[in-house]
């Protein structure tokens, strides 16, 4: 059976979005409790290595085939190309990640004169770990997908 990336992806997030707004309403009842898991300079930071890396890199044309493996051919040169790519974008997140958790832990330490603040600076410094995760959440299934394609190819050119 064919599996589409694309629909894949779309049952990735849909599971996500799921699993996400049961444990919020079901830990706090409060759809304001969705507001705390919204941090952009976290994400921006995170999206600010990611996607430059990749194209400092050169792997950003490789990354974005990506998304139509399974879709269109792709030799195994490409295929192993897609999978680095892939790899590369992995630890770019997770690095992201670490950036600005120690960013933040560093300006939360700076402002330590202020015991009510400790609290909601700490959440800030947890949301870009929470971003990278959901981030490999949905990159896992790519690398996995061209790395099938790849057996799939190896196998046909075996025969």
């Amino acid at each position: 059976m064919k599996k589409n990336i694309r629909f894949i992806l779309l049952g990735e997030l849909a599971l996500f979005i799921t699993v996400f707004a049961l444990s919020i309403f079901l830990c706090n009842g409060a759809i304001a409790a969705i507001a705390w898991f919204v941090d952009a300079p976290s994400l921006l930071l995170i999206l600010l290595i990611l996607i430059p890396g990749l194209i400092v890199m050169g792997e950003w044309k490789d990354f974005i085939k990506a998304f139509s493996v399974g879709i269109k051919p792709f030799s195994l040169l490409d295929l192993k190309n897609i999978i680095e790519a892939i790899r590369a974008a992995q630890n770019l997140t997770i690095f992201g990640a670490l950036f600005a958790i120690i960013t933040s832990g560093i300006l939360l330490l700076g402002r330590l004169n202020d015991p009510s603040t400790i609290g909601p600076n700490l959440a800030v410094c947890f949301l870009a770990g929470f971003y990278s995760v959901i981030v490999e959440f949905f990159l896992l299934p790519l690398r996995l997908n061209a790395e099938r394609k790849m057996n799939e190819e190896m196998d046909l050119g075996d025969e």
